[in-house]
Parts: C-alpha cells; structure tokens; sequence
C-alpha cells in the first residue's frame, strides 16, 4: 500500500521521514533501497521510519540507502524531533531508538539540539577486528577510532584539499580491521573550537555533511587533547555545533528544513 513521506535536509545532510505510527511498518531493506535511489526513487543519505513507543514520542528506525540498517543518525534524528515538536507545540520531545532514549530540544535561534548518548570507546564496541587502542590505530596515518551507534574513524590531516577522498574512504571503510565497516573523517583543526570535516560515509559515499560523523569527529579529537568541549564543526554543506565534557552524553546542535512532502507510488513499492 503506497504510504506519504516527507523529505528534509540538515546542511544539506538529505533524509527522508517515513510516518508509521498506528501502522505496520512499511519500509524492509529492499523497499528502503528503492527508495534511496536518486535516479529511480526519492533518494536520500538515510532514511528514519516512525514507530509506535510507550515511553517515547516515537521509536525511530534508520536505513541507509543501500538498504542497510543503522543504529543512529543525528541529521535526521533532528528531523524527526522538529517535526513531533510543531505537530504537539512543544520545545522537547524524547524519542527511542537503537541508541537508548535520546532527548531532543528547539534552541533559542531554532535549531535543534540532541543528546546522542555516550559514545563507545572500547575496541570490541567500535568494533575493531582485535583488541587495540581506539586513540590510535595501526593504520597509515595513525586514525583514531570510536562508535556513536555506528563506527567512526578519524584521521587529523594539516591539508583536507591534498585527500582525495573518494579514493582513500572506500579503502579504510572496508578494512579488514572494522567487521561492520566504518564512517571515515577526515578532520583539519583550525582551532580548539573550530574544525573543518570532510567524510566517506559507510553505505553512502561522500556526504555534504552527518550529525554522527561530527560527534565522533569531535569526540576523537577531545581524546586525542586537540578540541575543547565545544566545537563548531564546518562540514561541506554547513556548520553545526557539538558538546562533549568527556564523559557522559554528546550533544549535536544545527539547524534542519523540510524539503517537500509526497506519496510513494504502488509501483515503486512491488519494485
């Protein structure tokens, strides 16, 4: 049965929101693949259904375009969380999903504020293939290594315009030292508050921006004694801003906009 979704962006970071609360879930990893597509589908870096919860506005499920699932996404968890917040006329809202519950809050200017949770330090948490220390690995380039929900691996660089990315990502994406794969960032440090971040993304190739691949960036950058506790990350596509003390939860702050809103066609569905 077709089912109406509504697209949006963060930064220019594309997703789409499916609504399936009161309703079976529609969307399997094939359906969720046709739907990614860009030249056959609606196309999206992720897409977040909508679920019935008890304890949470909603529970949200992700998949990538390739029809992988995922256990977090901070662009359209933001979405997600801007969208509940008109529907009720509220300023917070709590949503569930693969990463615990996470509490998400309208800022003063608009944007959105998520708390991400704690971020996975431990090797077998990335996961890393054996144990290593996650602050540097035994890679080319000496990467840090860390796990938001999904696995991020950073590398600080003194030129991003010398990476060639979309060479380099795919190689350290599918080393044999990540089993499920990983994020790749690519990090210059302006300053201790100020990074610029260019990414691979794992199931998705090169990103104008990720609200995970910026907590783990930063997150990696704080342990390895670079960046303060606050960070304006500059990604391709915009600006957004994450906290972390350390310890406890991240916390990612930007902006999102709708895009448009539609219905899957019949068709598109029985694929």
């Amino acid at each position: 049965m077709p089912f109406s979704f509504h697209k949006m962006h963060a930064n220019g970071d594309d997703f789409v929101v499916v609504d399936a609360r009161n309703a079976a879930d529609p969307v399997t990893s094939a359906i969720a693949r046709r739907l990614g597509d860009r030249n056959r589908g609606i196309g999206f870096n992720q897409l977040a259904v909508l679920l019935d919860c008890e304890d949470a506005a909603a529970r949200v499920v992700f998949w990538n375009a390739d029809g992988s699932p995922l256990d977090t996404c901070g662009s359209a968890t933001r979405g997600v969380a801007d969208r509940l917040m008109r529907e009720a006329s509220v300023t917070s809202v709590v949503l569930r999903t693969n990463r615990g519950l996470l509490t998400c809050k309208r800022t003063a200017t608009g944007a959105i504020s998520v708390s991400m949770g704690e971020p996975l330090l431990g090797w077998s948490d990335v996961p890393l293939a054996r144990e290593l220390d996650t602050t540097v690995l035994p890679l080319e380039g000496g990467p840090a290594a860390c796990s938001m929900g999904n696995p991020h691996c950073t590398y600080f660089v003194d030129d991003l315009t010398a990476i060639d990315i979309a060479t380099v990502g795919p190689s350290i994406e599918n080393n044999s030292l990540f089993p499920l794969k990983t994020n790749v960032h690519f990090v210059q440090v302006i300053d201790r508050k100020h990074i610029r971040l260019r990414i691979w993304e794992r199931g998705g190739g090169i990103p104008l921006g990720s609200g995970s691949c910026c907590c783990g960036a930063v997150v990696n950058g704080i342990r390895r004694g670079l960046l303060d506790e606050s960070v304006e990350v500059e990604c391709d596509g915009g600006t957004v801003t994450v906290e972390w003390k350390g310890k406890g939860p991240v916390f990612l702050i930007g902006p999102v906009e709708a895009i448009f809103s539609g219905a899957v066609a019949d068709g598109l569905l029985r694929g």
